[in-house]
């Protein structure tokens, strides 16, 4: 590892819980978070491991009741739960929406039935509007996204493709008969299309900023660049940036303020300014899979494993290291990165500007999430078959202890302290956390 040289420090604070499990069970890989529509594995080594634990305090939780198969999504202050269809059964697929308050049990709002089957693997709340996403007829069919009042729970519209936020509306990627893609802007209580575009079938990107999707850009295989705003659907900039050269296949992705253009041909990644799409620079770095922001830097990964921080202005190695498969977040020049073994997913803290190595947080499941602001959750399995749950923070380079939970399989997801998980007995439990 191409590392400056320092003292490792390992440090996992346990509060008043301690946990005398041994060595950890396997947990599930982590998916990665921010990427549109996609996942990817968020993949050293601690055991936290303390003898003669005192019991875990009762935090106040409740019971949220649902069928094998639910799911639960949290948004803002409002728990959903979808429903599977009952097989065999006359009742088809339910949503059912909860406020989550500061105490008690969260209310039931109103329940009502999902057109269609499928599954929903995504859930947004856009302009009091629940927008479900999933695959229909399986989970290799298209994706549809369908939209239900958040006041009343009355179904709305349904449309193909799959959406994701732009401000106070979305935008629906969808793939048409003949393979040309076309992205729209849909108004979320209506369903209404505000613009549309037809898009390469390859070489469509989305830059996200603070309030979602801000730009589109269109790169086809014959190197002709449209930039879009999200807003309006206008063209930006446009510009061959491959004047003179036959069509290529690429693979592009916006991260910043840079067009990232990857060919694995030739082993190169080639940034471009957003803005005026002139070329700032080129780098040679073999097997790039996908490249993120991670801090001042970008991270780019290997397709087989490792990374590489580079500078965004030159293009630059700043530093390499083959263990870390994902950054997950940034804080005060420190890094949480993921690594992966033959056990799942484990976690450490890095310098940003230097990859050392400062803490080792060991082996979680991260609890799943979608605000950035939000604390970072993992949870793992004690050896009295309790769910330990920790805040993986990353400014003190600590697994931060805050409860250990009975009856509990997992499955859980969060949002702010709320923490919300499937237990043994059915349905699910919501917690609070400290």
């Amino acid at each position: 590892m191409a590392v400056g040289g320092g003292v490792v420090v390992t440090v996992i604070d346990l509060g008043e819980l301690r946990d005398d499990s041994g060595p950890e069970p396997a947990p599930r890989r982590a998916g990665r978070a921010a990427a549109p529509y996609r996942s990817l594995a968020v993949l050293v080594a601690a055991l936290l491991t303390a003898a003669g634990g005192a019991p875990a305090p009762e935090r106040p939780w409740a019971a949220v009741p649902a069928g094998p198969g639910a799911e639960a999504f949290l948004t803002g202050d409002r728990l959903y739960v979808v429903e599977p269809a009952v097989p065999g059964g006359n009742e088809g697929r339910q949503l059912v929406a909860y406020r989550v308050p500061e105490t008690g049990p969260p209310p039931e709002l109103w329940r009502t039935s999902l057109p269609g089957d499928g599954a929903v693997v995504g859930l947004l709340e856009r302009a009091g509007t629940v927008l479900l996403i999933g695959p229909v007829g399986g989970d290799s069919g298209p994706y549809r996204t369908s939209a239900v009042d958040a006041g009343t729970g009355r179904p709305g519209w349904q449309q193909a493709g799959v959406a994701v936020p732009a401000g106070d509306v979305v935008l629906i990627e969808s793939l048409g008969q003949e393979g040309v893609t076309a992205i729209r802007r849909v108004d979320p209580p209506t369903g209404r299309t505000l613009w549309s575009v037809p898009t390469p079938q390859e070489g469509l990107s989305l830059n996200a900023g603070p309030d979602g999707i801000d730009r589109i850009v269109l790169a086809p295989a014959s190197g002709d660049v449209e930039v879009r705003d999200a807003a309006s659907g206008a063209r930006l900039v446009a510009r061959n940036i491959r004047p003179g050269e036959l069509p290529t296949w690429q693979r592009t992705q916006v991260v910043g303020d840079l067009l990232l253009v990857i060919r694995n041909g030739d082993g190169t990644i080639t940034g471009y300014d957003l803005d005026r799409l002139d070329r700032r620079w080129t780098a040679r770095l073999s097997l790039v899979g996908y490249v993120d922001r991670c801090g001042l830097l970008l991270c780019a990964y290997r397709q087989t494993g490792g990374m590489w921080a580079l500078d965004p202005a030159t293009g630059a190695t700043r530093w390499t290291d083959p263990r870390w498969q994902a950054v997950l977040r940034e804080v005060g020049g420190r890094l949480l990165v993921s690594s992966a073994d033959a056990v799942g997913a484990r976690y450490a803290v890095v310098e940003a500007a230097t990859g050392r190595l400062l803490a080792d947080l060991g082996a979680w499941e991260l609890a799943g999430g979608d605000d950035p602001a939000d604390p970072l959750i993992g949870v793992r399995r004690r050896g009295d078959g309790r769910l330990l749950v920790a805040e993986l923070d990353v400014p003190t380079g600590r697994a931060q202890v805050r409860d250990a939970l009975p009856d509990v399989l997992g499955n859980c997801r969060t949002r702010g302290h709320v923490l919300i998980c499937r237990r043994v007995a059915g349905g699910f439990g919501l917690w609070r956390l400290p």
